[in-house]
């Protein structure tokens, strides 16, 4: 069993406890500053900053043993091999990591680029070369994309009574007034609470859903049919990243 107490940095407390009593006559268990949930590494800070070094690390020895027989094998099979191993392990959760800071963000995106000049040969990116058009060619959404990409398909599926229960109950369709104006004349927003007292609130399913959900165009936000708007998000979000399709 493992105890983890979580706690802000600048209001860090050093005399926090530091062993729990579970019950009378067990030995207390002594809290931990980084514990596994479901495969994710949760520190005492929410930093996420342990569960990305973790996803890097993974991914770059997978990248390693790739680029030994990467000249054996042609596009289409590093391509699948790149999603089975790596990209499984990006996407994995993500959407705990809404909004992290730049430097963390950076090092997994540092892992997909990796992935494209896997892809392409380094004769083709070159060495120094660009890696962003290849990323466009080869159609991967970059990972603040995909981070949103999996959050608004979440949402979706929240709206439209395909997920469980403890994550519908999270976000709730906008209310519409009996009297409004045009421009409040759209059925299709979630309502966004009340600015938290903590940074790390803003990240929990019941913020960051309809942030993402609200900023969607509104002809995404009226799709009923779930491949429909898997397809039209992915084009939303392309066009957002590389700025054409």
């Amino acid at each position: 069993t493992e105890v983890l107490t979580v706690q802000m940095k600048k209001n860090f407390n050093p005399h926090t406890i530091e062993a729990i009593q579970l019950d009378s006559g067990m030995e207390p268990v002594e809290t931990s500053k980084v514990v596994k949930s479901l495969g994710v590494l949760f520190n005492e800070h929410l930093t996420f900053e342990e569960h990305v070094n973790s996803i890097v690390k993974c991914a770059n020895v997978h990248l390693r043993n790739l680029r030994v027989i990467a000249s054996k094998l042609d596009y289409e099979l590093k391509r699948q091999l790149v999603h089975c191993l790596i990209f499984s392990k990006l996407d994995y959760c993500n959407g705990l990591l809404y909004d992290l800071p730049d430097c963390l963000i950076r090092k997994l995106q540092k892992v997909q680029n990796s992935c494209a000049r896997l892809l392409f040969g380094q004769d083709v990116i070159g060495k120094w070369g660009h890696v962003t058009p290849f990323l466009k060619k080869a159609h991967f959404l970059p990972i603040r994309q995909r981070i949103e990409y999996k959050i608004a398909l979440m949402s979706f599926k929240c709206i439209n009574n395909m997920a469980p229960d403890y994550l519908t109950k999270c976000i709730k369709v906008k209310g519409q007034p009996t009297k409004c104006l045009r421009t409040e004349e759209d059925y299709f927003l979630l309502e966004t609470p009340s600015v938290p007292n903590y940074r790390r609130t803003e990240r929990c399913f019941s913020f960051c859903g309809p942030a993402v959900w609200n900023c969607l165009p509104y002809d995404i936000r009226t799709c009923n049919n779930m491949l429909v708007f898997k397809k039209k998000l992915k084009s939303h979000l392309f066009i957002k990243a590389f700025g054409t399709t």
